[in-house]
């Protein structure tokens, strides 16, 4: 993780993104967006560069939508 500040302002927009879905998903109890948002919230943690949280959390939201989509 590096100390570039774009990319602690990217992760902390996908960490914020990630809370947001998951309260939004605790308060519905949908249970696909409470995971997405815990992932989310995690990722920037886990992924070694900005980039790689950032694809990360697309493939999140794409798998997200996928599974609303899927009615889970």
């Amino acid at each position: 993780m590096s100390i570039d500040p774009w990319s602690i302002l990217l992760q902390m927009v996908v960490s914020g993104a990630g809370y947001v879905l998951f309260t939004f998903g605790r308060r519905q109890e949908r249970l696909p967006h409470v995971v997405a948002g815990l992932l989310l919230m995690a990722l920037p943690f886990l992924a070694p560069t900005a980039t790689a949280a950032l694809i990360g959390a697309s493939l999140l939201a794409v798998g997200t939508w996928w599974a609303v989509r899927m009615g889970w």
